[in-house]
């Protein structure tokens, strides 16, 4: 929501003395992470939870709070970090504790395609959205 208010500001069509997020872009983040995560969620813990590495409650508990831990301790100094990358680092890591290969390396290493192919896959969404909306709009 900061982004594309930020943005917004940018291209003039917000003003840049207050920095107030508007109501329609907060909606729209909202909906578009409900869908993401009513589309996609379960499939994502199921993934983390059972088929990178079998987590018992216990394990889960230890993962997240480890994440949790390293994404507060990086946002403090200030660095950009991926919650999904942190939180599958810890999965593994709770999971390799019993024995290496109580982790799946292999679905550990198709995680790690699926991160390389989303940022240019995000930046060519990004550009046909922005075409479409620059000719629907008539700017730029």
């Amino acid at each position: 929501m900061g982004v594309i208010t930020a943005l917004l500001i940018a291209g003039g069509f917000l003003d840049s003395e207050s920095f107030v997020v508007p109501i329609w872009v907060i909606l729209g983040a909202a909906a578009a992470i409900a869908i993401g995560t009513f589309l996609g969620g379960w499939r994502i813990v199921k993934t983390m939870a059972f088929r990178l590495t079998q987590l018992r409650p216990y394990q889960g508990f230890c993962a997240e709070t480890g994440g949790g831990a390293i994404l507060t301790s990086i946002a403090w100094l200030g660095i950009p970090v991926s919650t999904t990358h942190a939180i599958s680092g810890a999965i593994m890591g709770v999971g390799a504790t019993k024995r290496l290969s109580a982790v799946r390396w292999g679905v550990g290493k198709r995680l790690i395609y699926a991160w390389i192919i989303t940022i240019p896959a995000s930046a060519g969404m990004a550009a046909i959205v922005l075409i479409i909306i620059t000719r629907i709009v008539g700017i730029g």
